[in-house]
């Protein structure tokens, strides 16, 4: 999953968004140095990565992609389904997409001396494009991909993928509610399982 969800599933604790929403970008035990929550957060967004993975649905819409896109395809589907999460955001959230967006913004602020290098020199183009409310929109989504074409060469060539997205749109969106409603229940009971474990382990 890609930002949008990986924030949304954390919960209302910030420092836990924060975590989860820096996860990539933490290697192996690095994550010790930041604030306990935080930390809880980065070991929550390993696990939603690891579900995801091996998770047949999302395996299902991967390969759809393999042939054009091989092992990009990975990164796109996160992407796919992060745009179906925004489009769908009121069937999963009360709090209107703009404001969630805007409150998490907030909070990236609020404790900028505490985020790591990466997101502190991504947070002012997050913010400005504001990434997560634009995620609903499909133009929006290639425009993104096209960036990150850049950034991994012309060989992704990721941006084509939004017409895989068109030619497909219901079957990748059937595959998104049943993956994600699997997912939203796996974090609840992950999260509460982590939150334990490191209570016990302090």
């Amino acid at each position: 999953m890609n930002f949008l969800a990986h924030i949304f599933l954390s919960g209302d604790n910030d420092r836990i968004k924060i975590g989860n929403f820096m996860g990539d970008g933490i290697r192996g035990k690095d994550y010790q140095k930041f604030h306990a929550d935080i930390q809880i957060g980065v070991l929550l967004h390993r696990e939603i990565d690891s579900f995801t993975d091996f998770h047949e649905i999302f395996r299902t819409s991967k390969h759809r992609l393999v042939p054009k896109f091989n092992h990009f395809s990975g990164i796109i589907v996160d992407m796919f389904y992060d745009y179906f999460l925004a489009k769908n955001w009121q069937l999963f959230s009360d709090i209107p997409l703009k404001e969630f967006s805007h409150n998490f913004y907030e909070i990236l602020k609020k404790h900028e001396n505490e985020l790591n290098d990466k997101t502190r020199n991504m947070m002012p183009y997050m913010i400005k494009y504001d990434w997560l409310y634009n995620y609903q929109d499909i133009e929006e989504l290639e425009r993104i991909l096209g960036q990150m074409d850049q950034r991994f060469g012309k060989n992704a060539n990721m941006k084509a993928a939004v017409a895989d997205l068109k030619k497909h749109h219901t079957l990748f969106e059937d595959e998104f509610f049943i993956f994600f409603n699997e997912l939203r229940q796996f974090t609840k009971d992950k999260k509460q399982q982590i939150i334990t474990d490191f209570s016990i382990e302090e």
